[in-house]
């Protein structure tokens, strides 16, 4: 068995946990622990050098309960028929946590993005529209980017549709296009915002400044960079920084410095020599910054970095998933132990698919905001799933990513039955 079908069959105990917890019914958890739908398809695309190849491409609609499925596609070579069924599932929590009308969908071709020419990702992007085509709109399904695809991927999948469809205009139909294609200001910097915002929220809760708090930060990338400008702009202290490094063995290592790095100069750094790293700060092993004493962890690149092989490492008083996934079952549990508290990817990093939602809503009425709306109309709706995310788990006695899940599941729960599905 794969990992991604692993992940799956962890998923589905843990909402038939957290379903039997809150008291919902086996009809209720029998509906959500399948996909409503998912497409698969071959997609040939004519090579440059005269061949056809073919792509195998998923696309999967966890629920309309709520309303159209939303979620990103990855080009990578990673996906799987599992993994989207795990990412929609994730992605149905998300947008109900945040009280969005909107439904979980993800999709994925199976292909490495860098081996293809300019023409061929273009064929190979306008060749999965014509795929799901039937099954994808402003009100049925709203694909977005993820690993590997981007705003002109979306540029190309918009294109295409429009094209397919009598040259109608839904241009709601994609989120995170560029700006001149219909896309939001604030996107860019949203998810991470996010994570700085629950981050403060959680601080606030426990009576705490973020003056002078410790982070850990693993990825510099769009998250990790704008998480770690909003925090050391509200006075916290980054101590370290776990990135790529072409150079180290493993493909990442880590620097340190107990006076703070300033995310300006790692910034500068990626920009003119191709890493963050490449600064005047002592290396550290991966090993050694997993285990860093300071006050907040923040897994922001990949999946599965804390496990239980060094989850009894960790000596942060807080993990904040800005990453999709990056604790493990078994990572978390011991971390429980450790009474490590921990706020889940679907709450910390969902600040991208809420201005996604705002996208899409500015699509469809034509009427758009400025950077400071969606700023401000972000911190409003975050702070208000966050503040119900700490009042669940005070009132079921349990920790945030049950907590998040039970918000999540009793507003998907409440809409079947009004819809008269149980």
């Amino acid at each position: 068995m794969t990992k991604a079908y692993d992940q799956f069959i962890n998923l589905q105990k843990k909402l038939k946990e957290v379903s039997d917890l809150a008291g919902f019914s086996e009809s209720f958890y029998n509906i959500i622990k399948e996909p409503e739908r998912i497409i698969e398809a071959n997609i040939p695309v004519k090579m440059d050098d005269g061949t056809t190849k073919t792509f195998r491409a998923f696309r999967s609609a966890h629920s309309s309960a709520l309303g159209p499925s939303k979620g990103g596609v990855r080009f990578d070579e990673s996906v799987t028929y599992e993994e989207v069924k795990v990412l929609s599932t994730l992605m149905s929590l998300k947008v109900a946590l945040l009280g969005l009308p909107l439904g979980g969908g993800k999709g994925g071709i199976v292909v490495d993005p860098k081996k293809l020419s300019e023409r061929e990702l273009e064929g190979l992007s306008r060749g999965f529209v014509r795929a799901i085509n039937n099954y994808i709109g402003p009100r049925i399904d709203v694909p977005a980017p993820d690993v590997n695809t981007n705003a002109k991927i979306m540029g190309y999948f918009t294109d295409e549709y429009i094209a397919l469809n009598g040259g109608r205009h839904d241009i709601a139909t994609f989120t995170g296009k560029s700006v001149d294609m219909g896309g939001s200001l604030g996107r860019a910097e949203a998810t991470g915002f996010g994570v700085y915002l629950t981050i403060k929220k959680y601080y606030e809760k426990i009576g705490k400044s973020l003056e002078g708090a410790t982070f850990a930060l693993q990825g510099f990338g769009n998250v990790g960079s704008f998480a770690a400008k909003y925090l050391v702009e509200d006075g916290a202290k980054l101590i370290a920084l776990n990135s790529k490094d072409k150079n180290a063995e493993s493909g990442s290592s880590a620097v340190f410095d107990a006076n703070g790095l300033d995310p300006e100069t790692l910034e500068k750094a990626r920009e003119t020599t191709g890493s963050a790293l490449n600064i005047d700060a002592k290396k550290i092993s991966n090993e050694e910054f997993f285990a860093l004493d300071c006050d907040i962890l923040i897994p922001a690149a990949m999946e599965n970095v804390i496990d239980e092989t060094n989850a009894e490492n960790v000596k942060a008083r807080l993990v904040v998933e800005a990453a999709n996934g990056p604790v493990t079952e078994a990572g978390e549990a011991i971390l429980n132990e450790k009474n490590i508290s921990l706020i889940p990817d679907i709450l910390a990093n969902s600040g991208g698919v809420l201005v996604s939602h705002y996208e899409w809503i500015q699509n469809i009425t034509g009427s758009y905001w400025d950077e400071e709306e969606v700023r401000n109309k972000q911190e409003k709706d975050m702070t208000k799933a966050i503040e119900e995310v700490f009042e669940t788990a005070d009132k079921y006695k349990v920790n945030y990513r049950k907590a998040a899940f039970i918000l999540s599941l009793s507003r998907i729960e409440k809409a079947l039955k009004l819809r008269g599905r149980i």
